[in-house]
Formats: C-alpha cells, structure tokens, sequence
C-alpha cells in the first residue's frame, strides 16, 4: 500500500486502531448496506492491505471513539469530518459512477495510492462542482491510509478547494506544506504539475503559497517563489505584494525592496498609496524623518499619487514613538492643509504619544478640542499611563467606565491591567483579569502570558508559571527570550537546577537564542545552590567564546567566591571586567567588600573602600552598612562611627540596618543599654556631620 514520504504517523498497532475504531464509523455510516450473513463484528485481513468490516453492527451516530494515536491533528482531522448524510450519499453514488466500488459491495476495498486518491478526487469535483465533497473524501482518505497524504495529492486539493471558493481551506493545506517543508521546489513542482487548467487559479494558488511563506517568516523563499512565478507568467496579488513587500523592508531594506516594486510595476500591480507608506514607515523606523517627509511631499508630484490619512497617521505615530510630541502634535493640526480631515486614529496616536511621555493632561486637551468620543484605543493609553504609575484603584476605576460606557475591552486592555497588577506582585487580582479577558473572549496574547508567568515565578508559585508556560504553548503561542527567561528565573528561586538546564535545552530545540539575561539567571542560580565554581566556568566559556558577561553575573560570581573566602578567584575576576571594559558597580563591590567583611579581614576591605573611593566610586547606603556591620561585628564600634559621619556627610541617612549594626557593637561594652546607647550616637553623629 502506498504511503507519503512523509513520517507515518503510527506504529502497526495505532495504524490497526485507527482502521478498526475511527474507520469502522465513517464505513458504516457512509455506506450502510445490510450484511450477506448475520455474524458478529470483527476484523479479518484478507491481505496486509485490505480491511474488511461487518457494517451491521456500526451504525450507530455516537461519533469517533480516538485516543489520539495519531497525535493533535488527528483530532483536528475527526472534528471536520463530520457532514450530512446528503453529502456521504453524493461521495457514495458518484464512486459507484466511476466503478470505484459496486453498488452491491459492503466492503471498501480499494487500495489507495497516490494516483487513485487525484483521479477520485477529480471525478468527485468534476461531477459535483462542490469542493467540501472532495474535502470529506480527502479526509476520509487520509485516515484509511494512516497516513498523511503526499504533496502532490495535497496539491491537487488545494487546486480544488480554490476552484470551488474555499481558499480558506486551501490556505490551511498550504500553510501546512510552508511549516513542514524545508525547502518548496517540490511543492512548487507539485503544486504546478497538478493545476487544473485555469490560469487564475493557479495564479490564486501561488499567491496564498507567497502568503504562507510570508506568515511563516520565510521571507527569502517567498521573493524566490514571486520570481518563480514570473517566469510562469503569474504573479502574487496586489496585496499578497504589499504583505512581502512590507517584510522585504524590515529585512533587507530599501534597495531589494525598491527592485521588488519595479517588478510589480511591470507585472500591473501598480504602486498605491498603501505601497509608498511602507517605505514612509521604514524611513521613520530608521529614524530618518526628513526622507519619510520628503517622499510624503512627493507623492502627488512624483508618483501621481495623493497622500492619505494612513500615510499620514503612519508618520504622526512613528514621530510618537520616537518622543517628537511637538512635531507630530504639528503634522496633525496641519492635516487640512493637504485637504486631509483628522480622524480619531490620527488623534488617537498623539493621545497614547503624550499619556506615554507622563502628560495626561495634554492628552486631556487633545480630546476636548478634537470633540473625540472616547474609543478602546484612547482609554488603553490612559490604562497603560495609569498602570505604569502603579495607580491600580485609579486604573479599576477607569476599566470599569469602559464597561460603563457599552465599550469591549480588548486584549491590550486586559493585559494592561495584568501587567500592572503582577508589577506590584498581586497575583490574585491579575488573575481575576486574567479569568475575565478569557470569559470575555479575548484570546491571550504573548505579552499575556509572559507577564502572568514572571510575576508566577517572582512572587507567588512556580508550579502555577509552569501551568500557564503549557496552556499557551497549548493555545498555539510560540514562547520568547522574555518568556523563558520568566519561568527559568522561577526555577532558579526555587533551587531547582536541574529544571532550568532542562529550560535551556528547550529554548536551543525550538530555535530561541539565550540573551544576557538568560546567562545572568543561570549563573545567579548556580551560585545560589553553591555551585560557585561551575558558574565561574560558565562565566569563562563566555569570554572565550567572544560575549562580554554582565556586571550582574560578573557580580553574582564575585559574590559567591567572597563569601567562601576565595578572594583571589574574586579578585580575578575584578580584573578581567577591567580588562573587558565592564565597569563594576556599587553591588559588585559591595560583594566584595561583604567578603572581606564575614571573613572579619576589616583593614583589606577597609583598603579596598578607600581605592573604590579614589576611583570615583559614589557608595550607598547597603555598601555602608556593610562596613558598618563589620566594623562592628569585631568591636571596633569607633570606626563603626566614623563611617556613619561619612555617610551623613554624603548626603545619607542611617537606617534601621545601621542601628542594629550599632546595638551588636556596644553589647557589653557599657551598663547602658545598648539599645538606647545606639539611638543616643546615632543622633549625635547625624547632628554633629549634617552641618558639614
């Protein structure tokens, strides 16, 4: 029996599952004759190729009974399967027609290939003119077999289903074809070998593959694929054009993209203004405003084109971005100038720029003047502003007018929400939003996702950041640097090193390169479980391999060898960030000098303070204390005092850390009590050098 190239998707026993559990139902059901002899159900193999059922006894409509032996898309395969009795009787009649089976045969025994699969396919589209007849069989097919089906017998659907006015199916095969395939000669061969004669088909086809290849971020095989189609003598659709043109630009800039456009020209997708805004777009992403400008001045004069409010939304929102409020707050009162009318996405743009420079009531005014009824949009802005201030009950406040005022809140506001919430650590209420956005029917985004699993993994419980890391890989969300680093940073604060080298490993399979900060938690967790040594190991790879180390791991390790009193690894390591050009901050020496502090080897971090002091070093209060805390954890409580004078003569305050330092040092050193003895010297030095 014939099988695709690609892997079968079961071993012997699912494949016998999948014919005796899922196929008995779409037999019976699809053709219920009444059985020659009354004999119990049950499976006889005639050959390794043909099964036979006994109908009788299967006519039941309880559904598939499957227990995924072909993994995820076999479900997905069963719940489109389903179609009305009018359509099995069609599939049933018109194979009958073409002598696929007798009109007298209770058995399907036809062994199907490739070749018979096309050619059954065709008779069912040519007779019925319906292409989700041919779908069914399609389908139907592709479970008999156990197997995918091939790439030409995929092909030749696709070329049915967009005769037939199912480009959205088509589009599914097609994109499934894109995901699966490394390269796309074959399906290009396959989808060319199997047309059907119509050039507008063909040329539709071709143009949804350019799609797929431009969703999938296959950018260099869809420019290759719209040359391709040149040749043929096809080319994409205007707006499958625009779509790769878009990221032709993102990836290689202005002079592909401007060949690209060429050859649209002379293959009669004329330029637009939709077109000229991309490159508007790109000059504003590279920051160069002058040449958006200019080209958006020129569009009538040189390209006949006038320019739109997108374009001109496009360049006031990019302005935005960028922080030139003055500028884009310009463009938009001058709009009329061009004979273009402001509307409420232009303002809005202007809107969300000031909410996000930290000044609402410019905002505010924008509203008032521009008479703007509130939108979803204008009410984000506000959130967003709202939200990053740490104003919750503000921010409750303002989501509940939304509701108020018959507005759907959407995604962006959901997660705002979310997103403030798990930035003051209150998971509880980030999770009622969290119930309410998918109540409401919003589809988590990403950005969702990631927030709810960092604030899992920093305040509450791992095992919740690890339910919710499965659910959206389940929803079809593809985790990134951010959301990895969340839930790794979780394990780390749990001792758990083994999962997040297990983490590691999962990011390298699914293609997401470690960023700095991916390296920063692993080291920090190894030095955590004391695992110093092997973090200083990683540390070195880094180097060798060309990537400067952060101040933030570099830091971590310094620490971890202070406190087991190996300072002359420490010190190693100080001098290679010296030599690296990373410069150390107050917290790595901090980590030093509370080295020097636990080991009670006072006069070398006393020494080490003076030459951090020499080098510009500005400490604070923690670096202080620290001090302070060993100073005083050896007695020497004069010193202790010194120190504190020099912090108040910095413009420090002593805190509660300072005092307690102070009440260890003068135990037993008086009859007074040390507690009050503390409070008395801490008044006195802070009198004595405020003034200074």
């Amino acid at each position: 029996m014939w099988v695709s190239s690609s892997i079968i998707k079961s071993s012997g026993f699912t494949h016998l599952f999948a014919r005796t559990k899922a196929f008995r139902y779409i037999w019976s059901t699809t053709f219920p004759f009444p059985p020659l002899a009354d004999y119990n159900p049950r499976l006889e193999s005639g050959s390794a190729n043909t099964t036979h059922f006994a109908s009788q006894h299967y006519t039941s409509n309880a559904g598939f009974c499957s227990s995924k032996p072909f993994g995820e898309e076999f479900d997905s395969t069963l719940k489109h399967i389903e179609v009305s009795e009018a359509c099995v009787e069609t599939v049933r009649n018109v194979l009958i027609k073409h002598s696929w089976i007798n009109r007298f045969d209770s058995e399907f025994s036809i062994e199907l290939d490739e070749y018979k699969v096309i050619r059954i396919l065709d008779d069912l589209f040519a007779d019925t003119s319906d292409a989700s007849v041919a779908l069914y069989f399609f389908k139907w097919s592709e479970l008999w077999i156990g197997a995918e089906h091939s790439s030409r017998s995929i092909c030749r659907m696709v070329h049915i289903l967009v005769s037939g006015n199912m480009n959205y199916r088509a589009l599914d095969m097609l994109l499934h074809l894109v995901k699966r395939s490394d390269g796309l000669c074959l399906v290009i061969n396959d989808l060319f070998e199997t047309r059907r004669g119509d050039r507008l088909v063909l040329e539709t086809v071709f143009s949804m593959l350019v799609d797929c290849c431009v969703k999938e971020r296959k950018v260099d095989m869809a420019v290759k694929l719209a040359y391709k189609m040149d040749q043929l003598g096809i080319f994409p659709s205007r707006g499958v054009c625009i779509s790769l043109l878009k990221e032709i630009l993102r990836i290689h800039g202005f002079e592909l993209a401007r060949e690209f456009v060429q050859h649209m020209i002379s293959r009669g997708r004329h330029l637009n203004a939709a077109v000229i805004s991309l490159f508007i777009s790109k000059h504003c992403s590279d920051g160069s405003f002058d040449k958006a400008w200019e080209l958006l001045m020129e569009m009538k004069q040189q390209y006949g084109i006038k320019p739109d409010i997108v374009a001109f939304t496009i360049f006031i929102h990019t302005l935005c971005k960028s922080g030139f409020l003055k500028e884009a707050t310009s463009v938009l009162f001058n709009l009329k100038l061009f004979g273009i009318s402001q509307d409420s996405v232009s303002v809005s743009c202007v809107i969300n720029g000031f909410c996000k420079a930290g000044k609402p009531e410019e905002a505010v005014k924008l509203i008032h003047y521009f008479r703007l009824r509130p939108n979803i949009f204008v009410y984000s802005s506000f959130l967003s502003k709202i939200c990053t201030e740490g104003d919750m009950l503000k921010a409750s406040t303002v989501f509940q007018e939304i509701l108020e005022l018959g507005l759907l809140p959407d995604c962006v506001c959901y997660t705002t929400m979310i997103g403030g919430y798990c930035k003051l650590g209150k998971i509880d209420e980030a999770f009622q939003y969290f119930g309410a956005m998918l109540k409401s029917g919003n589809s988590p985004s990403l950005t969702t996702y990631t927030l709810l699993i960092g604030a899992c993994s920093k305040f509450g419980d791992v095992g919740d950041a690890e339910a919710l890391f499965r659910n959206m890989k389940v929803a079809g969300l593809v985790p990134d640097v951010v959301t990895y680093n969340n839930l790794m940073h979780g394990y780390g604060k749990t001792h758990q090193l083994n999962k997040v080298f297990e983490l590691m490993d999962g990011m390298r399979s699914a293609g997401v390169s470690p960023d700095v900060a991916t390296y920063n938690i692993l080291i920090h967790s190894m030095v955590v479980r004391g695992y110093v040594d092997e973090a200083n190991g990683i540390v070195s790879e880094l180097i060798r391999r060309g990537f400067v180390p952060s101040v933030l791991a570099f830091t971590d390790v310094i620490g971890g060898f202070s406190k087991k009193g190996d300072f002359q690894e420490a010190f190693l390591l100080w001098h290679y960030m010296a030599d690296l050009r990373v410069q150390p901050d107050v917290v790595t020496c901090s980590a030093l000098l509370h080295g020097y502090c636990r080991a009670q080897r006072m006069g070398e971090a006393m020494v080490l303070f003076n030459k951090l002091l020499d080098a510009g070093l500005k400490p604070d209060v923690v670096l202080y204390n620290t001090l302070i805390h060993g100073y005083c954890s050896v007695g020497d409580v004069e010193k202790a005092c010194e120190l504190i004078g020099m912090m108040v003569q910095r413009g420090m305050v002593p805190n509660e850390s300072t005092y307690v330092a102070l009440v260890v040092g003068l135990e037993g050193k008086s009859d007074v009590n040390s507690d009050k003895r503390a409070s008395i010297l801490l008044e006195e030095i802070f009198v004595a050098n405020s003034a200074k």
